[in-house]
């Protein structure tokens, strides 16, 4: 007999066990189907679709592995580090002689090739149009997700569309300089790189160079050396303009630094920065912020806002400051309304005027950028000042300066940077800035003279 709580198999028509047979056909076929090859899924859709803490989780994973990966932050690294791309430009190389020869590395022969570099399969080039707001939310969202953050992926650069159009759209700007890279099928901004035509002056020679900035590749193009491919594209546009040398800036070391700067922070707003643990800064005693503490109001006597009024004065400052520069900016009349006139949310000048009416004696400037917080309860953004000018002949810096971060918190402004540039170090630890772990290095591209002190450099790029 059998027992009634046993399972009692089902006999099909042919008299099988059913149930084993069925269960059996179907292992097999799944066996064989796992061989089958899946049809290719769009791997940008599928990160896309998943929640936003969980994509932040993955981009951080990804970022902290490419950290290995990384171009190196001193010259001890990149002495040891090989340069492919590099190499074959005309550029110095790192540890050559220093002033051996001053001028181009490279007189250009007038042939400059007329066809775009080729692209892998999938992508297609594209000059972007600095007019159109839709464009310039698309690249907002391309910059912001993958052109700067910080090495734990908490923070990350924000861009607006006026920011940009400030940057972009200098006198004389060239459309064909602003370089873009899509994905064919749909679209999709993935690359950028931007030029701007710029009076440079070279220790005592002046050259038309090209100011290169915003070299950007989304985060998931890194391993297929799309940055190479948009210099060398970008070169080839400026080339067709007759401007053969670039000026550019870098965290990281290339071949070759022409100077070398260092970050320097001041907090305006400390309880904040303390929240959301801002990297470099010591806040975490009562006494450091009893000591980050500022005056209620300027103290500066004739400090105003620059007005277009202004603008011869502040050039004539600008001109005198620049004779002890080694690497300084040109500026005609109009770059100097674009660079100094104060637009909302991105740039602030000010003025001290004389007492007795006779003219301008003092200029500072700065710009406004900022950052978004991954994952904080409390805080999504920070706006940071960074000092663009600071001219002074009848007020002393540290004075001026303080008196710009009294102003630039009254607008609602977390910190303040500032690059250790023309005489700046001289009100750096005496207003409590902070050196960052961040540095910033000048390249010239095909030219080649004696490297310049901090102290000596003049020209600020905003990016």
């Amino acid at each position: 007999m059998t027992d009634s709580n046993s399972p009692v198999p089902q006999l099909t028509e042919e008299g099988g066990h059913g149930g084993k047979a069925q269960q059996k056909k179907q292992k097999k076929q799944k066996k064989s189907e796992s061989w089958r090859p899946q049809e290719a899924k769009d791997r940008f859709a599928m990160l896309e679709s998943l929640p936003e803490e969980e994509q932040q989780e993955i981009q951080r994973a990804l970022h902290l592995f490419s950290l290995g990966q990384s171009l190196p932050r001193t010259l001890q690294e990149a002495l040891r580090h090989t340069y492919r791309f590099w190499d074959s430009q005309p550029v110095p190389k790192l540890g050559g002689a220093d002033g051996t020869h001053v001028g181009p590395i490279t007189e250009p022969d007038g042939l400059v090739r007329r066809e775009q570099y080729s692209l892998p399969p999938g992508f297609t080039w594209d000059t972007l149009d600095p007019t159109s707001l839709s464009v310039l939310e698309e690249l907002c969202v391309l910059l912001s997700e993958n052109y700067i953050e910080e090495d734990d992926n908490t923070l990350r650069r924000q861009f607006n569309p006026e920011y940009l159009k400030w940057v972009l759209m200098p006198p004389g700007w060239q459309a064909q300089w602003l370089c873009g890279l899509r994905v064919s099928t749909n679209q999709k901004l993935v690359g950028f790189i931007s030029a701007a035509p710029t009076n440079l002056r070279i220790h005592d020679t002046e050259r038309m160079v090209a100011q290169v900035n915003f070299l950007c590749v989304h985060r998931k193009l890194r391993q297929k050396r799309m940055s190479p491919v948009l210099i060398r594209e970008l070169t080839r546009r400026v080339q067709q303009q007759g401007v053969s040398q670039a000026v550019y800036t870098a965290p990281v070391v290339l071949p070759t630094p022409l100077a070398t700067c260092r970050f320097w922070n001041r907090p305006l707003s400390p309880r904040k920065l303390m929240d959301v643990d801002y990297p470099g800064l010591r806040l975490n005693t009562k006494l450091h912020l009893k000591l980050q503490r500022l005056p209620k109001l300027p103290k500066t006597p004739g400090l105003r806002p620059l007005t277009l009024e202004d603008i011869p004065g502040a050039m004539n400052l600008l001109h005198t400051h620049f004779l002890e520069s080694g690497l300084s900016p040109t500026l005609l009349p109009q770059e100097a309304v674009h660079w100094l006139l104060p637009r909302e949310d991105v740039m602030d000048s000010y003025v001290v005027e004389a007492s007795d009416g006779t003219g301008l004696t003092d200029l500072v400037s700065f710009y406004t950028v900022s950052t978004r917080v991954l994952n904080h309860p409390v805080h999504s953004h920070l706006r940071e000042a960074r000092l663009l000018y600071c001219v002074t002949t009848a007020t002393e810096p540290v004075d001026l300066v303080e008196d710009t971060l009294v102003l630039a918190k009254a607008k609602g402004l977390d910190l303040f940077s500032v690059l250790d540039v023309m005489g700046n170090s001289c009100f750096l630890e005496k207003l409590k800035f902070v050196p960052s772990k961040d540095y910033l290095h000048y390249y010239l591209y095909n030219w080649a003279c004696p490297t310049i002190h901090p102290d000596k450099v003049g020209l600020l790029v905003p990016n």
